[in-house]
Parts: C-alpha cells; structure tokens; sequence
C-alpha cells in the first residue's frame, strides 16, 4: 500500500508539473510568429495592389496591415490569419478573397510580421479592434459592409470582433470553440490543461449570444484542427448560418485547394445578406 501510494503521489507530482509548465509555456505553444520566419514569404506579391498601412492599437501597439482594394466591391473582408507566419505567407488566399470581387484588409497581430508588440489573447483582440477602426473612420467603410473573416487561431479574433463591434456577417474557416475543446482533443492525457490555461477563445459561447450570418468552411481532412471541431462550432452558431464541408488534405488553405466551391459558397453567402 505504502508503495501504491508513492506511485499515486509520484504521478500526481508530475501530473501537477506538466499543467504548471503548459501554463508558463502557453503562449509559445498558441502563437507562431516565426514559422517559418517571422519576415518570411512575399512582401510585394504579384497581381495585387497592396498598400501598406499602420494601425494603432488602444494599448498603443503598432501595427502593420495590408489593405488590397478592388473595383465594383460591394463589402470588405477584415481577414484574421492563423497561429504560424504572417501576411506574406498568404497573399494567395487574399487574392481568392479579392476576386469575390471584395476589398481586404489582411491584419497582422502584435508581434507578427512587421508589427510591434507581443501576442496574447487579449492583445489580438485589440489588435481587431483596430483594424475595424481604421475601416470605418480612415477608409469610411459602412459598419454593415464590413465582414469579419478569420481561419484558424484567426476564426476566434473575428468570431470576438463580431461580438463588438457591428458587422454584416462573419465568415470563419477550420474553427474551434474554445481553448478547453482543442486542449481535450490534443492533451486527451491531461484532463484539466484548458482549464488552466490563460487564453479561453470562447467562441462557441460568443457565438451563441451572436445575431450575423455564419458560414462555416471546414476542410474533412484538417490535420491541425479536426473537422469534427469545425462542426461543433457550427451547431453553437445561431441562425442563419451556412456550413460547407472542403474535401481534401487541408488547415486554412480551403481557398486554395477547393477555390471552385469557396468561391461559390462565399458568393452565395454574401448576395443573401440584408442591404445595409
């Protein structure tokens, strides 16, 4: 018995270690600004007309932005990127959104790319903010023009963005609902590590208080984020809300690999929102 007990406490000793060194650790674990180089990929892409921008957070943070117009756009995606790289590493995907046709404004969190700062949670949110600032008093975008769109990390900064501030629809790509859910599905061995973590991204419970259209792209075979995740946010989502399940091998690249069927689903979308 006295050995059983030692064994217990050992286990609960390293158990207590590894929920301690997650929560140090969380934010490496959550944000990737220099996968694969924090300047890496391409600054002046072809085909698009992008402008460089800089924002100012409420907390004073710098931050650097692209805004790409196009002719004829009758809305503006505000674009949210997943957890790794930056803006370059996504000027294809920004391309897809353009031709819609739509103007985009692809944003770059604190400590990401060319921007200040350093990321958390809270400090994304802002960095949203922000960017919405700019659209409605610089480029004086109407608010119900105006789509939040996010894929990954990036589907929780639009999905509270939404929840903030007034927007046509938000349109979210591999999303998940909260830290606690991936955290369970990723450290199944660890009952309790979402529970400890700082950073919460409740965008399930920010979707259930939410009154915009929601389309859902998620692709079947996400390695990084399961789909089973995206269809759980889907069914925490008020109508009316749109779900368009992606074939193939694929994280936030839905754009690239299906660009046929996003395209249409995202068209299709947009000509059902109310005229603002």
């Amino acid at each position: 018995m006295k050995r059983m007990l030692g064994y217990l406490i050992a286990i609960l000793i390293i158990y207590a270690s590894l929920l301690v060194l997650l929560r140090i650790f969380e934010n490496r674990m959550i944000f990737y600004p220099n996968i694969p180089g924090r300047l890496s990929g391409d600054w002046h892409p072809r085909g698009m007309p992008v402008e460089d921008v800089w924002l100012r957070t409420s907390d004073s943070v710098k931050l650097h932005a692209w805004w790409i117009a196009a002719p004829d756009a009758a809305f503006t995606f505000v674009n949210f990127h997943g957890n790794a790289a930056n803006i370059a590493n996504r000027a294809d995907i920004y391309l897809v959104l353009r031709s819609v046709p739509a103007n985009v404004l692809a944003v770059e969190y604190r400590g990401y790319g060319k921007s200040e700062g350093k990321p958390d949670e809270q400090g994304i949110y802002l960095d949203a903010q922000a960017a919405y600032e700019f659209l409605v008093k610089e480029r004086g975008i109407a608010p119900g023009r105006i789509i939040s769109i996010g894929q990954s990390l990036g589907t929780a900064v639009a999905t509270d963005l939404a929840s903030t501030r007034e927007v046509a629809a938000l349109v979210l790509e591999a999303p998940f609902a909260s830290t606690a859910s991936i955290a369970r599905r990723v450290f199944p061995f660890l009952p309790g590590a979402g529970r400890v973590a700082k950073s919460k991204f409740e965008t399930g419970k920010k979707l259930a208080s939410l009154h915009v259209p929601v389309l859902v792209f998620h692709c079947k075979d996400d390695p990084v984020i399961p789909f089973a995740a995206g269809e759980e946010v889907f069914q925490m989502a008020r109508e009316p809300k749109t779900f368009v399940p992606i074939s193939g091998f694929c994280h936030e690249e839905a754009a690239l690999l299906a660009p046929d069927v996003y395209l249409a689903k995202l068209r299709e979308f947009l000509a059902a929102l109310p005229t603002k």
